[in-house]
Order: C-alpha cells, then structure tokens, then sequence
C-alpha cells in the first residue's frame, strides 16, 4: 500500500519545522532574560515538542510512514533541539563542549541511519526515547523563568541527557556495525 506524503503525521512534522524559526525568533527577542518572552519560547518549544511524540504515533497507528517522515522527522528533531542548544550556548546558559557533545551525537545517528538504511532502519531504541524526553524536560527547564532556588535543577537535567545522549550514541554505532556486518 503507498501512503500519501500528505498526511498528519507529515504535516505536524512539517509544522515542527516551521516552529523552529518561529522559537529562535522568540528567544532571541528575549535574549535570554524577559520573563513573558522566555514563557512564550518555552510554550513554542513544548508545542513543536509535542508534534514530535504525536507525528510518530499516528505514523504508526493508521500506518502512514512514509520515506519522506523517516527524513523529515529526525532532521526536524535535530533543528529544534540543536537550535535551542546552540541559543543556550551563545547567551552563556550551557557551556559550548555540552552543546557540540549533543549535537555530534545527533548528526553522527542520522548519518549512521543513513549509512545503513539500504541494510535495514535501525529503530529508536527505549534509550533513544528516553534521551529526547530528558533533552526536552532540559530545555523546557532552561526556557522557563525558573525561581532562584530550583534553578540548579536544570544543569542536572542536562546532564542526565548529556550522559544518556552519548551512551544511546554509541549502542546506535553497535548496531549499525551490526546491520552491515550482516550483509
């Protein structure tokens, strides 16, 4: 059965993409330190956040996968995280080593998926799952205006992430040893 490239799960990607600019607008209006613009980043991110769990969903529920989701979808993912990251980095919010660490992660899976895809997908592991509820729960927490005292919550967020980022990235290189090896 061929599945239309028009569908929701696609297009809620598609609406994630164009939030991506949409958020980095809205933080850099901010810069970092209004407390309604921070809100409203936050709220922006969470919503493009959220397109993410739902687009996969009913991807798989009416069976609407398509080639150009099993693209979009994790490029998506990568602007979105990746522009928050690199944002946190130039307002001195998270050191530059966290954001490159995370973000080599993220492009060396996509390349590796790529590498391998005419061997097999390699599937989102629980793992994998795992690190982009902590990246989200992190940025959220550097987004909101956090009071003074909950505010160390956020570094060790991310570095919960950061450690989950880096140990799903090298399960991920495993397996697409694997898959190669195999044929």
């Amino acid at each position: 059965m061929v599945v239309s490239p028009y569908n929701a799960a696609n297009i809620l990607t598609v609406l994630r993409i164009f939030l991506v600019p949409v958020f980095v607008v809205i933080v850099a209006a901010s810069s970092m330190s209004g407390t309604g613009p921070r809100i409203a980043a936050c709220l922006v991110f969470c919503l493009a956040s959220a397109t993410d769990f739902v687009d996969g969903w009913i991807a798989r529920r009416w069976s609407m996968v398509t080639s150009f989701g099993k693209i979009a979808d994790p490029i998506a993912d990568k602007a979105l995280t990746g522009s928050a990251l690199v944002i946190f980095s130039v307002y001195d919010r998270l050191p530059w080593w966290v954001t490159i660490a995370i973000l080599v992660r993220e492009w060396g899976v996509t390349l590796l998926r790529l590498w391998v895809i005419r061997y097999g997908i390699i599937p989102a592991s629980r793992g994998g799952k795992l690190k982009t509820v902590l990246q989200i729960a992190a940025i959220a927490w550097y987004l909101w205006p956090v009071p003074k005292p909950f505010d160390v919550v956020g570094p060790w967020l991310m570095g919960a992430a950061l450690i989950v980022t880096v140990v799903t990235g090298a399960d991920y290189v495993v397996q697409a040893v694997r898959l190669r090896r195999r044929h």
